[in-house]
């Protein structure tokens, strides 16, 4: 199988949808709020399309529109609409942990006293209900644009994450204030 990045998973997913530009694509990752989950730069994209056409995953052609200058389209070759289906199946099959710098701090948390540790998960809790309410803003924001149930299950899924992390926060929250109280 063709190895391809997760960059490159994004990119070719999109073309499977349909043919489209460079710019069409960044106005799909724009709508679709993908930054949140993918690391595709503004940048990044037309050199991802320059690996994949040499992968011969895609092809390119140029598109001449009435009164607009000439602009390459890129479509999904037979071998592409392959390699893309096997990479799905293998995202889909497996867990893959997250690395959170949060944890290195939890780790490290005995340098700081009660107090601090509190401050700090009260910030936590409040970057969390930040994110909340993105996540919230991005789900309704995709249903508006119609989008596919398993399109807007980018936004659920992260907030689901997100409740859960909040009610953990909040139990060793209290944990904490109870081991300070009982020494």
């Amino acid at each position: 199988m063709c190895r391809i990045s997760n960059i490159e998973v994004a990119i070719l997913g999109l073309l499977c949808e349909r043919p489209r530009y460079g710019y069409e694509i960044e106005k799909t990752i724009e709508e679709r709020n993908m930054r949140n989950w993918t690391d595709i730069g503004f940048s990044s994209i037309y050199y991802v399309l320059k690996k994949l056409e040499e992968k011969e995953l895609i092809r390119s052609k140029i598109e001449v529109v009435e009164n607009k200058p000439p602009r390459k389209v890129y479509t999904v070759t037979d071998e592409g609409y392959s390699v893309m289906k096997k990479n799905v199946k293998q995202l889909l099959s497996r867990f893959e942990r997250v690395i959170s710098a949060f944890d290195l701090g939890l780790m490290n948390m005995s340098l700081l006293d009660t107090g601090e540790v509190i401050e700090c998960f009260g910030k936590y809790l409040r970057s969390i209900d930040d994110t909340l309410v993105f996540l919230n803003d991005s789900k309704r924001e995709m249903e508006g644009f119609g989008l596919p149930e398993h399109v807007i299950a980018l936004a659920t899924r992260p907030l689901a994450h997100v409740h859960t992390e909040r009610i953990w926060i909040e139990d060793y929250t209290k944990n904490v204030l109870e081991k300070e109280q009982s020494i």
